[in-house]
């Protein structure tokens, strides 16, 4: 007698369920943290601002991270139809989870040791190494070819292979040779975080062109001329774009200039890949992927938003100004959560919800959940970029105004920035539970159906067996 197939969660989903918990960590976090700018001394006791910072950090770095290695690796073995190895692959998901577990376990302890957004003690970086390590080894060997492949593919090549160096760049700080130069240190620091920024997007943005293909279902957007433009400029954006950070250190003009001049262009890009990809959809097209069709839709919106932001913060004259204030804090907001984290969520609602199967019961609460974290987002983002215009005019004001006053003039717009925050993670949160309510259960629909015809026990007016029952509903 033959048994039925139990419905089973591919590996490459504990990427994407995990991260969303990581999301969801991070924005609580976030919260937490906004909290303890309108009323200081909030929670000190337990997770006083010091801890809390990087907890938020950390946990939206890698919810980027793990949506990120699974969506590549889950497209991957659509494209290719297998994945070298899902052994290796539960192996890297295993060590990278317990890592960082142990990472927040030592934030909330106080331990730290490391550098901005790598806050951890250093021990703890090397089994991320090895995890990506893991995830470039399954990645190249799934490609049995790398001659004339759409470019998604080069950019997952590039970002994968690109954040293990860079990673291991970015340690460069611990060798004497750096810790000794200041101006050497900075920028060697500030080098690395940007370029890993670029080596993610690669990672994001190759998965956002496979899933406009997949929607779509024309293949011509992964071979054209627009698209491996934008992958080109990517990788010298992954080389350069970090420049407009160090406007204010001793290094070589050239650099400065190349970086203003290539901050402003890959987003734009980006948005025309996708705003000339949203006008060839049929209605059909739209609402068979409803849901990741949003959330691309919201991501174009705001590549506009942040474009506009990153033109004006590129200007070395408006960079004295704004470098260290709120408007860069807004930037990476946007970017972080309007860009990057829409993106993720349409490969979310893409990859974790089953085939032929929508939300539908949870359709009026994922459409409140996307509408209120957007509206609440630009709220947010105004907010900040109002408190970095306010606070860029102190540092250039010769007044002498006392910190501590600046920061009470302030007040108001963190006020409406920790409301809006709060409301963020609570229009995720009805995004998110339907995502994971979904991964937790064993196909629901199958197992309704099943149940009941066991409990009938007739199946069109037959006795009916597992052999019958499958091949009625299909499980796979």
């Amino acid at each position: 007698m033959e048994r039925l197939k139990v419905h089973k969660i591919i590996p490459t989903k504990w990427f994407l369920s995990s991260g969303l918990v990581l999301l969801l960590a991070g924005m609580f976090f976030g919260v937490i943290g906004g909290l303890q700018y309108v009323m200081p001394g909030f929670l000190k006791t337990y997770l006083s601002f010091e801890k809390v910072r990087p907890l938020h950090v950390t946990s939206v770095v890698f919810w980027i991270l793990l949506a990120a290695m699974g969506s590549v690796l889950h497209y991957t073995r659509a494209y290719t139809g297998k994945l070298f190895s899902m052994t290796l692959l539960r192996i890297q998901w295993i060590i990278l989870a317990i890592t960082i577990l142990f990472i927040l376990i030592s934030y909330s302890l106080g331990q730290f040791g490391g550098r901005e957004y790598w806050e951890f003690p250093p021990l703890l970086a090397v089994p991320i190494l090895i995890g990506w390590l893991l995830f470039v080894i399954n990645f190249t060997k799934s490609i049995h070819t790398f001659k004339k492949q759409p470019v998604y593919v080069w950019m997952w090549l590039t970002g994968a292979i690109g954040f293990l160096f860079i990673f291991s760049e970015s340690y460069l700080w611990l060798l004497p040779y750096f810790q000794q130069d200041v101006v050497r240190d900075m920028t060697v620091q500030w080098k690395s975080y940007g370029s890993l920024v670029g080596c993610w997007n690669m990672l994001i943005y190759g998965s956002g062109i496979y899933l406009m293909e997949k929607i779509s279902k024309d293949s011509s957007y992964g071979h054209s001329k627009m698209a491996f433009a934008l992958y080109f400029l990517g990788l010298f954006n992954l080389f350069f774009n970090w420049s407009h950070h160090i406007y204010t250190l001793p290094v070589g003009n050239n650099i400065k200039h190349i970086g203003y001049l290539v901050s402003m262009t890959e987003l734009l890009i980006l948005g025309r890949i996708i705003y000339k990809w949203k006008e060839s959809l049929t209605d059909a097209q739209k609402f068979s992927h409803i849901i990741s069709y949003r959330f691309l839709l919201a991501a174009d919106i705001w590549i506009f938003l942040n474009l506009i932001l990153a033109i004006l913060m590129s200007v070395p004259a408006v960079n004295i100004y704004t470098h260290g204030t709120h408007v860069t804090v807004a930037h990476v907001m946007g970017t972080t959560i309007g860009i990057n984290t829409m993106l993720l969520m349409a490969f979310c609602f893409d990859i974790l919800m089953e085939k032929n199967q929508r939300p539908v019961r949870f359709h009026r609460q994922i459409t409140v959940g996307y509408f209120l974290a957007n509206t609440s987002l630009l709220i947010f983002f105004i907010a900040l970029v109002g408190a970095g215009i306010q606070r860029s005019q102190w540092q250039m004001s010769n007044e002498g105004i006392l910190f501590s006053t600046m920061m009470k003039g302030l007040m108001p717009y963190f006020i409406v920035f920790t409301i809006a925050g709060f409301f963020i993670f609570v229009g995720f949160t009805l995004v998110i539970y339907p995502l994971l309510k979904h991964i937790t259960l064993a196909n629901p629909q199958h197992e309704t159906s099943l149940n009941l015809l066991v409990r009938n026990n007739k199946l069109g007016g037959r006795k009916s067996t597992p052999r019958t029952l499958a091949k009625t509903l299909e499980i796979e």
